[in-house]
């Protein structure tokens, strides 16, 4: 099996005329389209939902489906891919509709469009024009993407027409939360778990289509998107391609870095983090990091008075870290969620107890719910500040 998510598409055929028009030139191709999978075969991280679907292929006998996991993990491009390798491209146009159910997700597309498209009976089917042979079973595809967003009376309206026409159309419902897919809906369907990319089969991908797209990139960056995207390999393809795309912008060309990915990406550079940790008294150098150096790069924008002691400093280093422009909701996202960042820091510290990281955890959760409320940030900054200090040092 492939082990890459994207693969390159093969090379179109020339067209003349009108057809011509409408070939996309590949080097304007956003690379998340330029590199999805041809085939289920070329999907990775999906090994138990790749052997199921291929014994599809086989008997060509497919059930309804609900496809549901996190984002970039390949539930669109999965079905997509299956599609293809049952009708061929001759009959993908005429055999498959796919809709955005976040766009069009109210009742009456479900009557009408949807409706329409299930209960029209498939054409006999034409050799086709590549020369392989698909096996084009006698039924269509009609796949729901961001299903999750249909609304209850949508959802409800779709029960009767999988009942009513599944002998010659087959529904996919694609999703990131499978608990607002109604029960009577998701029971009619196989469900398929996506998980996210594992960190080595991202920096595999990764590393191919820079390659492939001659771009240098080093282990660092490769990191670095690899922890900004957190498993989902769309962003992190997208991260890549508009570093590439800034890089080329200059002259001459620079180098990428790890901290152009996380400016791109909207996080805090690791270094602030790791300075800031320092400042509430945790000690760095127990930490895994490149060189443990708070003090290079970025963290030298954190410009405080070098005699300031205690509450005085933490204020300062507060007021410093929110001029820089960075929020505090975007700040406490990454210190709950994103790696390396100060949740991280202080769950995964060596030396500090189980109390101090709990009553460090339970201020940044307070603070994320007092932010969503609508509370001042640099206030709440200031007060997870002074509390991990506290517990940190107590």
């Amino acid at each position: 099996m492939a082990t890459s998510f994207f693969q390159a598409r093969a090379p179109a055929k020339k067209k003349s005329g009108k057809e011509k028009e409408n070939v996309v030139n590949p080097s304007l191709q956003p690379w998340v389209e330029k590199y999805r999978p041809e085939t289920i075969d070329d999907v990775s991280s999906q090994e138990h939902i790749v052997s199921v679907l291929r014994k599809t292929l086989s008997s060509s006998n497919l059930p309804h489906m609900l496809f549901y996991g996190p984002p970039g993990t390949g539930k669109t491009s999965t079905i997509l891919a299956l599609a293809r390798q049952l009708f061929g491209p001759d009959n993908f146009r005429s055999r498959v509709l796919e809709l955005n159910a976040s766009d069009e997700r109210g009742i009456s597309i479900v009557r009408e469009k949807v409706k329409n498209f299930a209960r029209q009976t498939p054409r006999a089917e034409a050799v086709a024009s590549d020369g392989k042979k698909y096996p084009c079973p006698p039924y269509k595809i009609i796949i729901l993407d961001e299903a999750d967003s249909m609304t209850q009376d949508a959802q409800a309206a779709l029960r009767r027409i999988m009942e009513n026409y599944a002998r010659i159309t087959r529904f996919c419902l694609v999703c990131n939360y499978v608990t607002r897919i109604i029960e009577p809906l998701a029971s009619r369907c196989s469900k398929f778990r996506f998980k996210p990319l594992d960190s080595s089969s991202a920096r595999q991908r990764l590393e191919h289509i820079a390659l492939a797209e001659k771009v240098p990139v080093n282990e660092d960056v490769i990191s670095a998107l690899v922890s900004t995207s957190s498993g989902d390999l769309r962003r992190a393809v997208t991260y890549l391609q508009s570093a590439a795309r800034l890089s080329a912008a200059t002259e001459p060309p620079s180098a990428i870095l790890p901290q152009d990915i996380q400016e791109i990406a909207g996080v805090v550079p690791d270094a602030i983090i790791r300075k800031l940790a320092q400042t509430l008294g945790v000690d760095v150098t127990l930490i895994g990091g490149r060189d443990g150096d708070v003090e290079m790069g970025d963290a030298a924008s954190l410009t405080v008075e070098p005699d300031l002691r205690g509450f005085d400093l933490i204020r300062e280093t507060v007021r410093s870290l929110i001029r820089e422009g960075y929020s505090a909701s975007q700040v406490l996202s990454q210190w709950l969620k994103a790696h390396s960042q100060l949740h991280d820091v202080i769950v995964e510290h060596p030396t500090l107890t189980g109390r101090q990281k709990s009553a460090c955890a339970l201020v940044m959760a307070e603070a994320d719910k007092a932010l969503c409320d609508g509370a001042d940030e640099e206030l709440w900054i200031l007060e997870v500040a002074l509390r991990v200090h506290k517990a940190v040092t107590s």
